[in-house]
Parts: structure tokens; sequence; C-alpha cells
């Protein structure tokens, strides 16, 4: 080779390595609509969940400065909630949005109330304190703050997603680095649901559009992912796919599934039970309408891929979700005879509600019980369950709970098959103790 090509290689290697990441980045790339299910309390209006956008070519250099992504990273979600700060919206990674914690690893494998409260505001001290800050005694402030970070305690998450590219994402961090960010929502036309609307249509124009008949003309989450869905169907050159984002095992309510307005009014019995008495009339032209809207069937992630520690992962068949269910029902009933091995969801949350959380050297959540007279930790994540100095029987019912959890409920039908899997495993393991081991649990503390 001439000195002159020799001279031009790196150039050429560098030029190849720019192409290289750009192409990468281009197929990478995307916007996902988050239509997550309600919880809590159910009114008219609640019952339509709440709707987000996570952008995997985004990040944040703070919850309300965006830039592009740097490699490795992996996006932010952008979401609307009133009474942040006076902020219209605010950036979180995906990781801390859906767990209230830093990495995939750690997230809990059972979670309760007082656990995810505990997340959630060591979360905020650390990352959030200057735009949620302490209350004058140096408590927890109040406020819908909480929904920003550990979104997979509280609901089921649906993930819409369609490709993006590089330049699309830099004009959206251009336009809402520049704009104003201060809050003027609006239940009826600036709530969640319109600002994952708009930035969605930022990226594509006029896909997305409320519904005057089924949502009286709200917009609501459920009607935009519809309308995304349809968009995709016209448009087969852009890729499109649909993902679900479990709720985390534990004591905390199960979601319901998300409705329109009109579909919400219809299946209350606190609102059409009355209408119906007073106008049978304006009752029946609220069912036409439901029908003729087509807002009843509405199933798009059945048999989804479903979201992991490791990414996107094949959901646990029918069959093999009863193979699970028919072992386990085997090992409770000779684990837990006194019960004939039911419901020991229940016994363990009632242990971990005595509990008091914390976190171990690595970051990941561990529960601190009394044994007796010593104190234990239990590890509360895959990584450090089987690590702590907790007695085996306290981590086997953790793990029983857990899978328990995943495996009966009927409002449980989203479950990674990898995980499940490992969290079996686990089990095995924990069923192994050392000979030096002194076989406490935790009934015996006074």
């Amino acid at each position: 080779m001439q000195s002159r090509d020799i001279k031009k290689a790196p150039r050429s290697l560098f030029t190849l390595a720019v192409l290289l990441l750009l192409f990468a980045s281009y197929a990478c790339a995307s916007a996902t609509l988050f239509v997550e299910e309600p919880y809590g309390k159910m009114a008219m209006f609640t019952e339509t969940g709440h709707a987000a956008v996570y952008l995997s070519g985004v990040c944040a250099d703070s919850p309300v400065v965006l830039r592009l992504c740097a490699p490795a990273e992996t996006g932010i979600v952008l979401s609307r909630y009133d009474g942040v700060g006076g902020y219209d919206w605010m950036a979180i990674p995906l990781i801390p949005y859906l767990y209230a914690v830093e990495r995939p690893e750690d997230v809990p494998l059972f979670a309760d109330a007082k656990l995810v409260a505990f997340l959630r505001d060591s979360y905020r001290r650390k990352y959030l304190e200057a735009y949620v800050p302490d209350l004058p005694n140096g408590e927890t402030p109040h406020g819908n703050w909480y929904q920003l970070v550990g979104t997979s305690y509280d609901r089921t998450v649906y993930g819409f997603e369609i490709e993006t590219t590089p330049a699309q994402d830099a004009a959206l961090i251009q336009k809402y680095n520049s704009m104003p960010n201060q809050s003027h929502f609006h239940l009826a036309s600036r709530n969640c649901a319109d600002f994952a609307k708009d930035v969605m249509n930022f990226y594509y124009a006029h896909a997305l559009h409320r519904s005057v008949l089924a949502d009286v003309g709200i917009t609501t989450p459920k009607q935009i992912a519809k309308m995304l869905i349809k968009f995709s169907k016209h448009h087969s050159d852009l890729y499109f796919s649909a993902l679900v984002y479990p709720q985390v095992p534990g004591t905390m309510p199960r979601s319901t599934s998300v409705h329109g307005v009109v579909e919400s009014f219809l299946k209350s019995k606190k609102y059409i039970v009355p209408s119906a008495i007073v106008s049978p009339i304006f009752t029946g032209c609220v069912a036409t309408v439901y029908v003729v809207t087509g807002a009843s069937p509405f199933n798009p992630t059945k048999n989804a891929p479903v979201f992991s520690a490791n990414g996107p992962e094949r959901p646990l068949g029918r069959e093999d979700r009863h193979a699970y269910q028919k072992e386990l029902q085997h090992l409770l009933a000779q684990t837990h005879p006194e019960t004939s091995g039911l419901h020991v969801e229940k016994a363990w949350g009632h242990l971990q509600s005595r509990a008091q959380d914390g976190l171990d050297e690595r970051g990941r959540p561990i529960l601190e019980m009394q044994v007796g007279e010593q104190l234990v930790s239990v590890g509360d994540s895959a990584g450090n369950v089987l690590s702590s100095n907790a007695p085996p029987e306290l981590v086997q019912e953790l793990l029983e709970a857990r899978l328990e959890t995943d495996l009966t409920r009927k409002m449980q039908p989203h479950i990674s098959e990898s995980e499940v899997a490992r969290d079996w495993t686990l089990l095995q393991e924990a069923m192994t103790p050392s000979e030096t081991d002194t076989r406490l649990t935790a009934r015996s503390a006074p």
C-alpha cells in the first residue's frame, strides 16, 4: 500500500464508523405511545387511564432539558401531570419512569405500598428535589410528582412503537427546549392524552385526533392508540410494534382496563343506572354511540411481547402457565400444609408490611426483618435475593409469593416467559440451604 493510501485509511475507517453509527441510530430511533391502565377509585374520567410517550433516541440533561441520546442510553418518557412544579411536561429515563430504580436488575420481586413510596422518594431526593423539594420539615411532599416514577407498580402499560429518525428527534428537542414549559393543564382540552397526541403528531402530522362521538370531544389514551394503529396500517413502510409492560407483582391493587369516556359512562353503575331511570332515551342514544363508534373491542396487545430486564420477551403460553401453576400448587401444599398452600402472597405481604425498607450497597432494594432477636436483610431483587443473610424460608416465601401473584391472578395475563423461568430457578436454589444455616423463620418473632 502506498503512503498516501495509508494516510487515507484512518479517515476511511472513521467515515465508515460514522455511517454505521448513523445507520444504527436510524434503525433504533422510535416513538412509543404509552397507554397506561387506570387504578384507584374510579370516576368516569379517571377510567380512561394515562398517556405518555417514550422516545428511544431522546435523552435529557435534566427533567426539563432534552438532548440526543449517547450510545447505550435508553431514552426518556415525556409526560404531562397536573401540579408538578408548575411544569407542563417532564422527562424521566425509561427504567426510573417504570420502576423508580436506575437499573432493570434492581426492580423489586414483590412490592407493597410502603416499598414503592420508599423507592419513589429515594429517586426524588437524588434527581428531582430541585423540581419537587422537601417540605419545610424535611418530609416527602404531596402532589402528583410520584406518578413520574414507578408507574409500573400502579398499572400495566401498553406501548405502541413507530419508527422515527434522528432528524425528527433533533427537531423535537429544539422545539421543546425553546418553548415555554409552563403548566396550563385542563381535563377537557390539555390533558395527558392531548400532550401525547401532540408529541406523536409532531413526528407524523395529523396522525392522531380526538373522537367527538366516542369521547365527547375529550382526547383519551384509548382513542389515540386506536388512531396510531390505524395510521400504521396505512403506512406499512414504517416499522410498528406493540409491547406490554406488566404491573410489578405485589400487594398493590391491580389496575383495570382502559376505557373511553362514553364507555366509562355505560360501564359505571353510578352513572348509567340513574340515567336510565331519568331518561331512557338519552341512555339509549349513548349506547348507540358506543356501538356505532366501535368503542368496546380493543385488544391490540394480545400475544404481544412482554418487557423485561432483558428487553422484549415472549409471553408465557397457556400450556406453560398451567404446568407452572400445577407445580407451584404442589410445592405450596408441601411447604405450607397449615393453609393447604393457599394465598402465600397474602402471608408474605403481611410479613413485608412489617419490614424496614432499604437499599444495599449497590442500590438494590432490601427488606430488614426481625427474626427472633436477630435483624436480617432479605434481598428483594433478582440480583440480591440469594445473597442476603436471611433464612432460606424467608427467601423461599418471597419467591413463592412472586410466582403465585404472576401465575394465579386472573388480572395478570402478561408475563415474561424468561422471568418466570428465572424466578422458578431462584426458588429451587433457595430451597437448598447450607449446612450451617439456622433455619429460622420470621414467624418465630414475638
